[in-house]
């Protein structure tokens, strides 16, 4: 198979949905080795360490992204969440500020914000008790706390060793940690074995500095838990949702509104992040409260109703579900034409067709993404399409069509001017002169596949074709 740099961020951002977070990190490993410095790829690479708890290593990414574009939103967004997840709150706010100040639209931001300031109120208590003294601007006092923050964490440190040695009960380390609790007990059952203390591994690493080193993460998780949601926090924030509960039949519609507005961002955000179950649990639910709600009260409410569709169909496809994920993307569909909305239907027909090639029922595939060139808007999207159906064709055993369609996909890429393309869509049409036994004609079109791997460029494309 050609290997390129959309494949390798294909496949990894695939598996980093299933939850293959060490599988992924190689995908993006390898595609960051073809296109070294891909501030895109370095985000994606950071997203999976954070996922791995290398807090450190995301930090990394997030700000090598930043260095080639300082104004980049995702790198900024990143970084907020990295260092969120290590518990410097302060600092999170700031970069949450920036990205909200250059993209006002990416709601994530203020999602951030809010997430930062109640952490950090969680932990203080509220500001609007304390009044700041000093006449400097706000941004030269953030930029100057920024640039001493190693400085600070030196002198924290003697502050958070004294923390650690004050013995927090059983009862509370429990509420904290929650499953995780046994797995620390164990590892303390273990240190009182001294001869196992003593032993060592195969790779010659001690078994006591392996457990100290688990026992420390946790205990690293404990704080940053109590730090971001204390417990009084926790009671609070239960007995608000009881009253939230209480007056959600009261609620106005521009609540109603902005709540599922901010729903559907974390249905995407889930999805994005890996977690497809819980994606589709919050989809399911909102989409049973919009159902149940008369029209003057849900704007574009059958359009919605149809977002949810496509949404529970994605998480559901990242979860293997293929039957499942085809009746709702086929519910999509129908909403979609039911309400004459011709984006949705666009979406709706490219998702079935690539469920029915999943499952291998490609003449489906072919019927339906037929069906969804004329709604094409662009070269590259016809380019692709193009080529996903000759793919198809190419496996029911018809060469001469699929040759016919490779053709018609490199002519999008070459109107697009999108080499990558040209490339698979020339790949394709030297694969099914193949099976047409016509050798000379595949041998040029190899050649010139071969050109355009090098311009890619792709050390493996170039050997797989030769």
């Amino acid at each position: 198979p050609i290997v390129t740099f959309g494949n390798l961020m294909s496949e990894g951002i695939a598996l980093s949905r299933r939850g293959l977070h060490d599988r992924a990190l190689g995908c993006f490993n390898d595609a960051l080795k073809l296109r070294a410095g891909d501030k895109h790829c370095l985000i994606t690479r950071s997203k999976c360490f954070l996922k791995l708890g290398d807090t450190e290593n995301s930090l990394k990414d997030a700000e090598a992204s930043l260095r080639i574009d300082n104004t980049f939103p995702e790198g900024l967004y990143q970084k907020a969440e990295a260092l969120y997840t290590m518990g410097d709150f302060e600092f999170a706010l700031v970069f949450y500020h920036r990205g909200r100040r250059l993209r006002p639209d990416m709601h994530k931001f203020q999602l951030g914000i809010n997430k930062a300031e109640e952490a950090i109120v969680n932990c203080i208590g509220n500001p609007s008790s304390v009044k700041l003294e000093s006449k400097e601007e706000l941004c030269f006092v953030s930029r100057q706390a920024e640039s001493k923050k190693d400085n600070q964490k030196q002198q924290n440190k003697p502050a958070k060793d004294q923390k650690q040695t004050k013995k927090k009960s059983p009862k509370t380390e429990q509420q904290l940690l929650g499953a995780l609790y046994a797995d620390k007990a164990f590892l303390e059952k273990l240190l009182k074995d001294e001869d196992l203390m003593q032993s060592t591994t195969r790779q010659g690493t001690k078994v006591m500095d392996l457990v100290l080193s688990g026992i420390s993460y946790l205990n690293q998780r404990r704080d940053f838990w109590q730090q971001q949601k204390p417990m009084y926090a926790r009671a609070y924030e239960r007995k608000v949702l009881r009253q939230q509960r209480r007056q959600d039949k009261r609620e106005k519609p521009s609540d109603i509104s902005r709540s599922i507005t901010k729903n559907m961002e974390d249905i995407e955000l889930l999805l994005a992040r890996g977690s497809a179950e819980e994606s589709c649990r919050k989809a399911e639910r909102l989409l049973k409260r919009i159902q149940a709600r008369p029209e003057n009260e849900v704007p574009n409410k059958n359009e919605l109703i149809g977002n949810l569709h496509n949404c529970i169909g994605n998480a559901q496809l990242a979860m293997g579900q293929m039957e499942a994920a085809l009746r709702s993307h086929k519910m999509d569909l129908d909403c979609a034409r039911q309400n004459a909305l011709p984006d949705a239907v666009s979406r709706a027909l490219d998702n079935i067709g690539h469920v029915y090639a999943r499952i291998g029922k490609f003449q489906q595939a072919i019927n339906t993404w037929e069906e969804k060139i004329p709604m094409a808007q662009s070269s590259l999207e016809k380019a692709w399409l193009f080529h996903e159906i000759g793919r198809c064709y190419l496996e029911l055993g018809k060469a001469e069509v699929a040759q016919d369609y490779g053709q018609k996909s490199l002519q999008a890429a070459d109107e697009e001017g999108d080499v990558e393309w040209q490339l698979h869509a020339t790949v394709l049409v030297a694969q099914a002169q193949v099976k047409l036994k016509d050798y000379p004609s595949a041998i040029l079109s190899f050649e010139r596949a071969l050109e355009k791997a090098k311009l890619v460029p792709s050390e493996d494309a170039q050997n797989a074709i030769i």
